[in-house]
């Protein structure tokens, strides 16, 4: 990532913003804490089987983590986003921080001061927001 930053070039043009970002934020999980932690005695399970979680929580968790993030930086008045890792840049990654094996990044946040001049805007301004009844289910689906 620091590769990248400031260099919008090798980074691409769709990168711009991130590359200027003064903070750069990646939320990291870890199953094995997770699993360490649900297997203490006050949780009621004494083994780490991740057959006890339907979906890998520590991945949502995390996720949340970014959500909140987001939210945070708004309410300051910053500008943020989120943007994925590509898989293939992933050891890259891991080696340029040191970051061990059993962490695994989930995305980053881009955290900076909004400039509404440069706003191309995104999808949203293209792809027309689908009706509450679409995505909404009462009761039943």
């Amino acid at each position: 990532m620091s590769r990248y930053h400031g260099d919008e070039t090798n980074a691409g043009p769709s990168f711009a913003p991130v590359t200027r970002a003064p903070l750069v934020v990646v939320p990291m999980s870890c199953k094995d804490i997770y699993l360490d932690r649900y297997a203490r005695q006050d949780k009621g399970w004494t083994d780490r089987a991740e057959s006890h979680w339907p979906v890998p929580y520590w991945d949502i968790d995390t996720g949340f983590t970014a959500l909140l993030m987001l939210l945070a930086a708004v309410d300051e008045g910053l500008g943020a986003l989120f943007f994925g890792i590509p898989p293939q840049q992933i050891a890259d990654f891991r080696e340029l921080y040191g970051v061990p094996e059993h962490y695994l990044p989930i995305g980053a946040v881009a955290i900076g001061h909004p400039d509404p001049a440069a706003d191309k805007g995104g999808s949203s301004k293209v792809i027309k927001r689908r009706a509450l009844d679409d995505i909404v289910h009462r009761g039943r689906w």
